[in-house]
């Protein structure tokens, strides 16, 4: 399975539960942090919360190790390391703020549905 898959699998899942603005940008070339970014947000602290149950679920059901967590019980901006995929999941009045997108304009946006 290669990361790109796996940040696909993870797209996929997000959209599964209803995340706002999926988005899956190749950062390979712009960052050594990793090769995919999924970026997407939910309304909710809740919501977070299942988006993000929904990715581990998701891409763990494919064979891959998440390996790391972060910011989790707040939910309002949850990352979530795949190896060279990288999953942000923002409460919407986060990602609102941080425009992450902004700072990645230069990246290839990918789709991932099928």
């Amino acid at each position: 399975m290669t990361e790109l898959d796996i940040a696909k699998i993870a797209a996929r899942a997000a959209d599964d539960k209803k995340a706002h603005k999926v988005m899956l940008l190749d950062i390979q070339g712009l960052s050594v942090i990793a090769d995919y970014f999924v970026i997407c947000h939910g309304n909710s602290e809740p919501q977070v919360q299942a988006i993000v149950d929904n990715i581990k679920d998701s891409v763990e059901e494919a064979g891959a190790t998440l390996k790391g967590r972060e910011g989790y019980d707040d939910a309002r901006w949850v990352l979530m390391d795949l190896g060279d995929v990288v999953v942000h999941v923002f409460h919407r009045d986060e990602r609102e703020f941080y425009n992450i997108e902004r700072l990645w304009k230069d990246a290839r946006v990918v789709e991932f549905t099928e």
